[in-house]
């Protein structure tokens, strides 16, 4: 079992939310905030600063800052340690002759399925309360499990599409440091499953009581909202997401030096 992912994981998640959650409140604001009103990323700053200073930008931050290293640990330690409980089943990586589409790997993709539904169970009740807090709408204890489903599907594409973008690039020999390759493939991923994180925070804000996805999906379709706060979001990610894979691949290999274990490291 790869232990060290696990630690590693949650220093990527201290990390993230320490970084970037300044951009992830403007970017949840813009997609469950009033819907009729578009407000660009430097109106909500200004309105941010000064109804609470620094602080306000922290919105939310602590319920996410608790549930922030445990849901990214169970992120990488499912992730890798699914990965080689395929591999083993497999007897082995899977042969290039087999990718889909010539380029993706079934058991990278299988085992990012298996990550992603890891933090999501995690990640769920922390980030009903940590939308609340943002867009400052009353909430029950008995809520917090409230948009726990959108939140599952959305993380197992998302963290998929994430470890199916670092696979891609290392096919490609792009040799990228760790910083450049958090930060590009946590963005592409999340374009790919984008209008799920709006649906997302919908959900959890409250405002679409006894409302399925597919309804919020549909409407956010009609209202041409299913790309709102896209740039904000990608800004948060690029740079939340970079700075945690220097972190995490530092835990990592001082780990594995420590332990001597010689287990594959998730960025190269």
């Amino acid at each position: 079992m790869s232990i060290e992912s696990f630690i590693a994981g949650f220093a990527y998640g201290g990390t993230t939310v320490f970084v970037g959650q300044p951009l992830d409140t403007i970017k949840t604001l813009q997609q469950a905030g009033e819907t009729k009103v578009k407000k660009s990323m430097a109106t909500i700053a200004k309105e941010l600063y000064s109804a609470g200073g620094i602080s306000a930008f922290y919105r939310g931050g602590f319920p996410l800052l608790l549930g922030g290293g445990l849901m990214r640990s169970a992120q990488f330690g499912v992730y890798k340690n699914s990965l080689e409980a395929i591999r083993h089943f497999q007897e082995g990586k899977t042969d290039p002759d087999n990718y889909i589409a010539g380029c993706i790997d079934p058991q990278v993709v299988l085992a990012g399925f298996g990550g992603g539904i890891g933090r999501g169970l995690v990640e769920a009740p922390f980030e009903m309360v940590k939308v609340r807090r943002q867009i400052q709408s009353q909430w029950k204890f008995k809520e917090v499990m409230k948009g726990s489903g959108t939140t599952l599907f959305r993380n197992s594409f998302l963290f998929s599409s994430f470890v199916v973008y670092m696979d891609l690039s290392k096919q490609m020999g792009l040799h990228l440091s760790p910083f450049w390759m958090g930060g590009l493939c946590a963005n592409l991923a999340w374009l790919t499953i984008w209008p799920l994180d709006v649906v997302k925070s919908r959900m959890q804000s409250g405002k679409y009581e006894g409302k399925s996805m597919l309804h919020v999906l549909s409407d956010a379709r009609q209202s041409g909202h299913l790309y709102r706060g896209l740039w904000s979001g990608l800004m948060r990610s690029f740079i939340a997401n970079g700075s945690s894979m220097v972190v995490y691949s530092m835990v990592e290999n001082e780990l594995k030096e420590r332990w001597n274990t010689k287990s594959e490291t998730i960025n190269n």
